[in-house]
Order: C-alpha cells, then structure tokens, then sequence
C-alpha cells in the first residue's frame, strides 16, 4: 500500500471514527442531563391544553425556552447513506428528542415557581449547512406556553 493511498482513507476515516466517540459521548452527558432536570421539574406539566384545573389562577405569564442542537460528522456521514436510498433517517432522531427535550426545560427553567405550563407549543426548523447539499446542519427547537400560578386560597 501506498502513503498516499493510506493518508487518503486513513485520514477520513479517523476522523469520522472521533467524531462517532465524541459526538456520542457528548451526546450521552446531553441525555443525562436532562434526564436529571426533567426529574425536578415532574412536578410541573406542560400541556397543550388551553385549560387545566378548576382552580382560579392568580396569575399567568408566558414562558419560552429555544435551542439550537447541532449535528455531529458522524451523524451526518450516517445520514448521507440512508438519504441515499430512502427511508427513516434514525441517526437525527436523537437528536430532534435532545432539542425537544431541552427547549421545554429551559421554558420551564424560564418560569420556575409556576404551577403548570398550558397551551404548550413546540416550533422547530432546520438551519442548513453552509454547502446546502450536506443536509441540516442544526436544528432550532422554540417551546413556549402560558404559565399558570394557582390561587392557593382555594
């Protein structure tokens, strides 16, 4: 074998191998995370329905969250074969999970004291890559609803 040949395929395909590593282990702490937020905030429901207790409301705010979550090479090297032929491209459903996930948090982390979210929205888009051709580059996740407190009186 040749240097040349050996620097051609070595080279790419070490990259693609640290990305798969980092991008995955990156990936995980991202899931653990908001796996423990989640937790402290089960308390709280985010619902899309416009009304959810009786009870009087004291008060409500709208509360936002949004995130941008970018695709690993790897992901998007994976990706570019199942684009290829056709079907469900897997590899971007974590990721849409992570930004949907994380765009809720941080609306709830907007309004911390609220009882419940109502009316919940989630928005997402896609932010291409700069070439275009190479597929999403990010994805925007914007959740936003009202946050209710309730009148404890009653």
């Amino acid at each position: 074998m040749s240097l040349e040949l050996i620097l051609g395929l070595g080279i790419p395909l070490a990259l693609i191998a640290i990305g798969k590593i980092a991008g995955s282990r990156i990936e995980r702490r991202h899931f653990e995370s908001i796996a423990s937020r989640e937790a402290s905030f089960s308390n709280q429901p985010a619902l899309s329905a416009e009304h959810l207790d009786p009870r009087p409301i004291r008060s409500a705010e709208l509360a936002v969250g949004s995130v941008v979550v970018s695709v690993d090479h790897f992901k998007r090297f994976i990706s570019a074969f199942r684009m290829f032929f056709g079907g469900e491209v897997r590899s971007y459903a974590s990721l849409i999970d992570r930004a949907r996930r994380e765009a809720l948090l941080r609306m709830k982390e907007s309004r911390p004291d609220a009882d419940a979210f109502i009316n919940t929205r989630l928005e997402t888009s896609t932010i291409s890559s700069t070439s275009g051709d190479e597929g999403v580059g990010t994805i925007e996740v914007l959740a936003y609803g009202t946050a209710v407190h309730y009148d404890r009186a009653s």
